[in-house]
This record gives C-alpha cells, sequence and structure tokens, in this order.
C-alpha cells in the first residue's frame, strides 16, 4: 500500500465548460470552472442542486451522459489534459490514477456480480494481479473498510449488505489501485446520520493514510467542515468562493455563501428559524446578465447586473466573485453583532 509520505499527484481543472444538449435549447451545466487540488489535501465542492457540482466531477472523470460535451477548458492530472483523451486512453487512467465514489452504490454496484470479484476487478486489469493476488487485495480491502467477516461476505451480492456497507464497498472498489485522486459525489446523502458519520471518518483516515487527494461533492456545509481542508462554493455553472473551509464558512465574501451559512442549522448559535435564499436558481439554458447571483442577492448594485464578475483574490488563499465583498462581510459583521 502506498504510504502517504510519497509523492502523490495534483489535480488542476482550468477553465472548464460543459454544455448539455435539451430540447429548450444549450444548458451551461459547467461555465468556466476554476479548481485547483493540491496533492494529498481534501477540496469541497458546495451548492444547491442543480449548480453543476457533480457535472463537474463527471467532466473530470471523464463519465458524462452522452448529451453532454466539454467544449472548452483544460482537466490537467500530473500535467496529463484529461479532457482531451479518448474513452480507451481514460481506461488506463481511471483507477489506477483516478476513481470516483457516486451517490448511491445499489447504482453503481454490479447487482449480478459477487461483492469480493468487484473489488478484485480494478487490481487485476490495471495492476496486472492474478486473480488469487486479486482475491487477497479484495479481502485486505474489506477488512480496511470495516466489513465484518470478509472471507464469508467476499461471495455475497450487493444487495444482501446495508445501504452503509454497500458503501463501504464502493470505497474499497475506488481505492483498490491506490489512485492518487478520489471523487466524491455525495456519497453520505442517502445514508442514516450514525452511518453517514462513520463512513466520513473511515474515508478521512483511509485518503490520509495513503495520501489520495479528496474532491468531495455535497450540499451539507457540516460534512465539509468534517471532511475538507479548503472549499469551493458553485452557483449556476461557476465557482463564485473558494478558500479555506474555516474562512469560507466563518467569514464568507460572497452574499451565496453568506446565503448558504445563514440556511444551515448552527449548534452553536441555535435560531428560532432559518433564513432561507430567496428566490430559485437562474436557468442555465438563458442564465441572467451580469452576476448570475444578483437577481437573488440583497446588496446588488446596478453593476451587478451588467458586469460579470471573475474569480479574484481578497487575501493569501481567497478568492471571491463579488463586486461588493466588502458588503457581504460588513452584513456578515452586523449580524454576529445580533447575536
Amino acid at each position: 500500500m502506498t504510504t502517504a509520505g510519497e509523492n502523490r499527484s495534483s489535480l488542476e481543472v482550468i477553465d472548464l465548460h460543459v454544455e448539455i444538449a435539451s430540447r429548450r435549447g444549450i444548458v451551461r451545466a459547467v461555465d468556466g470552472v476554476f479548481l485547483d487540488v493540491p496533492a494529498g489535501q481534501a477540496v469541497g465542492v458546495v451548492g444547491e442542486s442543480g449548480s453543476g457540482k457533480s457535472m463537474t466531477l463527471r467532466a473530470i472523470l471523464g463519465v458524462l451522459p452522452p448529451e453532454a460535451k466539454i467544449t472548452a477548458g483544460q482537466v490537467l492530472l500530473d500535467g496529463q489534459d484529461l479532457a482531451h483523451l479518448s474513452n480507451t486512453q481514460l481506461n488506463r487512467v481511471r483507477g489506477p490514477k483516478i476513481a470516483m465514489i457516486f451517490q448511491e452504490p445499489m447504482s453503481a454496484l454490479n447487482p449480478v456480480m459477487r461483492v469480493g470479484a468487484q473489488i478484485a476487478e480494478g487490481p487485476q486489469v490495471h495492476l496486472g494481479m492474478n486473480r488469487a493476488k486479486a482475491g487477497e487485495r479484495a479481502l485486505e480491502l474489506m477488512r480496511r473498510v470495516g466489513i465484518p467477516d470478509p472471507e464469508r461476505r467476499y461471495r455475497a451480492y450487493p444487495h444482501e449488505f446495508s445501504g452503509g456497507m454497500r458503501q463501504r464497498v464502493m470505497i474499497a472498489i475506488a481505492l483498490s489501485c491506490e489512485p492518487s485522486v478520489l471523487l466524491c459525489d455525495e456519497p453520505t446523502t442517502a445514508l442514516d446520520v450514525t452511518i453517514q458519520d462513520q463512513i466520513l471518518r473511515l474515508l478521512t483516515r483511509l485518503c490520509r493514510e495513503s495520501g489520495t487527494s479528496l474532491v468531495f461533492v455535497t450540499h451539507d456545509l457540516p460534512v465539509v467542515a468534517q471532511v475538507c481542508d479548503e472549499l469551493a462554493v458553485m452557483y449556476a455553472g461557476q465557482i463564485v468562493e473558494q478558500g479555506t473551509v474555516r474562512e469560507v464558512l466563518t467569514r464568507p465574501s460572497h452574499p451565496y455563501t453568506l446565503g448558504l451559512v445563514r440556511s444551515a442549522p448552527d449548534v452553536d448559535h441555535p435560531r428560532s428559524s432559518l433564513v432561507a435564499i430567496p428566490g430559485s436558481p437562474p436557468s442555465l439554458i438563458s442564465p441572467p446578465t451580469g452576476c448570475r447571483f444578483h437577481p437573488r442577492c440583497s446588496i446588488a448594485e446596478e453593476d451587478c447586473v451588467t458586469t460579470m464578475p471573475t474569480l479574484n483574490p481578497i487575501g493569501a488563499g481567497r478568492a471571491t466573485a463579488c463586486l461588493h465583498y466588502e458588503r457581504c462581510l460588513e452584513a456578515l459583521d452586523a449580524q454576529g453583532a445580533d447575536r
């Protein structure tokens, strides 16, 4: 097994654009996304449903639906641009270099293939292990992810496992070829809180032990705080704020991020009611001019309607796509003073 001290890979997404053909028109699902994932770090991506989080992950891995395509940008893994590889070339990268854990394991696992064989398949195909060696590796991984009695359950089928155990199988499959980068698309959403916490702790520990970089997509801010080092906030196909998890969640510099924080429960400062973000996300077929958040923003000014903001640095490791981010910070300070 690779140890955390070994040299690992870094992932960089540069000006990524993904379009989806629909009967109503072209959906700009991912519209100029920049994302940097340093080696060994965990980066969270948060946002409302439809913001482009999952589509960004699928574009990185090269598993877009047939109606979607990358129209511009780069996905650099150790300098190799995955966005322009053929499917055959990508198949050599998926598994040993980059892997993904999906939201619903029952739809991702093969229902008629034994669990142990599914875990052993990657090492056989990508690492050249024979059947016996791959089987031993699968049993070892089942133990590492906390599946009890692995020798017996090796021959079980996915339907014989609980939701939490199926997700452990998915983690074992994803880590079976020791990938440099692990993509997670809301892998704990369908689980109850106790099992979710167990899976998150397991995933964090395994990635730290192996030095694997992690990209974790979710809409759950407490989950991000538990798992990630850095955070990117996504709205209407674009990244609108980036920084460390602590800085972004305690001092958000974009009104959308502030809205997400205010609408989430806070055990340290309980409120009688949560504050919802007004309005609805825009259409990605015909998004608003200027800042895409301005129709829902309480601090928007005239230039927000006409000027498209770019993600600009506002301090060490911080960036925001708000023309008037100082007012956002002032609103946050006023909220704190009212407590």
